[in-house]
């Protein structure tokens, strides 16, 4: 059996340190609770991730038609990349990710124990690590979570993980080095949230914290040297602000199009609005649909896409991927199975096979060809009409 690392910062409060796929992390959650009898658990899970772990259903079909209804394909396929990364170091021993989190969230509500959630949303992670990343470190980060790795017998494994601490900081490092900007939020900021979510518990009670071990550390050194900021919280769980190009960014090619059909009227120009309203028409559906098919669509997605498109590129509030990926989700609706599977994402080929990662596929491909039609198009009426 592992033995998992923890720190006792006080007499009430220790923090266990846990692999997330493994087994004897989930065994070390039972030893440490039956042996410290604490008065709270706190566990490395915010609402959203909690609900779904413990409702047991992770992904329904009604969360499935929430994701393309919100527009979260995206922060969707992210996570099950990040999921698939994890399964390639070789920590996956056949527990579903967060499985010592449910032991810990289980043995809580059976010995009537407090359950104290202390990480920040998922979607606020996601969204900050992203926004903070540069461009180059987007695409390194998602070519090379998309190549195949077939250097297995490299990867180290839960027992070395989680006994050696120069290898769990050593990776820690590797990652903030492949990219600094997400380093920062999902290592860094992490740290500093979890570590003041745990401050701010009831010093009166036992406490015992169940966090991933490459939070260990850094969740140390907040307390240890009393750095926790509890002012810091709002910052840090507080959505990136978007800049005035980016609010304005969605608006200026319907602008556009709207002041080229404006100004054209106004001065009567000679202009054919048939061959106008052909080259938007065409440019968004034709770009709208290439990104249906990519997704591997079914042909009414495809179909629906195309028409979607011309229509919701003049509406910043609409997006064609939500009509294309729902008439996916309609026509080859996943099962049960399929939903549970994807959730596994064994292979990076199940994005397209597997009827619910087609469905995230459609609505996300959909988006991005249907924006990059209207830019194309916006550029063909300038270029055309403007000499």
């Amino acid at each position: 059996m592992t033995t998992s690392p923890f720190i006792d910062i006080n007499p009430n409060l220790r923090i266990l340190g846990t692999a997330h796929v493994a087994t004897a992390s989930v065994e070390a959650v039972r030893h440490h609770i039956a042996e410290y009898q604490p008065d709270i658990i706190a566990v490395e899970l915010c609402k959203s991730r909690h609900d779904a772990l413990t409702s047991d259903r992770r992904l329904d079909k009604e969360g499935l038609l929430k994701v393309v209804k919100e527009g979260k394909a995206p922060l969707v396929l992210i996570q099950s990349l990040l999921a698939a990364e994890q399964r390639k170091l070789g920590l996956d021993e056949g527990q579903q990710p967060g499985a010592e989190l449910i032991a810990a969230v289980e043995e809580a509500k059976a010995a009537d124990i407090e359950v104290a959630l202390v990480d920040r949303d998922i979607q606020v992670t996601l969204r900050r690590a992203w926004k903070n990343m540069r461009f180059r470190e987007k695409y390194r980060v998602l070519t090379s979570l998309l190549a195949q790795d077939d250097d297995d017998d490299e990867a180290p494994d839960v027992n070395s993980l989680l006994n050696d601490s120069d290898l769990l900081s050593s990776l820690m490092e590797e990652l903030r080095g492949f990219s600094p900007g997400a380093g920062k939020v999902l290592i860094d900021e992490r740290d500093e949230y979890l570590a003041t979510k745990l401050s701010a518990l009831n010093s009166d009670k036992k406490v015992l914290a169940v966090v991933g071990a490459g939070h260990l550390a850094g969740i140390e050194e907040y307390l240890v040297e009393d750095k926790c900021d509890i002012n810091r919280v709002e910052e840090l769980q507080s959505l990136p602000r978007k800049t005035v190009a980016m609010k304005v960014m969605p608006w200026a090619i319907p602008m556009l199009v709207m002041g080229l059909m404006a100004y054209y009227l106004s001065t009567g120009s000679d202009i054919d609005l048939v061959q106008f309203f052909t080259v938007w028409t065409a440019a968004n559906a034709i770009f709208a649909a290439i990104g249906c098919i990519l997704a591997r669509g079914h042909p009414l997605a495809i179909l629906t896409a195309a028409l979607a498109s011309p229509i919701t590129s003049l509406n910043p509030t609409l997006a064609a991927g939500w009509f294309a990926g729902y008439v996916q989700l309609k026509i080859a609706e996943p099962s049960a199975e399929d939903l549970a599977d994807f959730l596994k994402l064994e292979r990076l080929g199940m994005f397209w096979s597997n009827k619910a990662g087609r469905v995230l596929m459609v609505t996300a491909l959909t988006n991005l060809g249907s924006m990059a039609g209207a830019w194309v198009a916006a550029a063909g009426l300038l270029g055309g009409f403007g000499s």
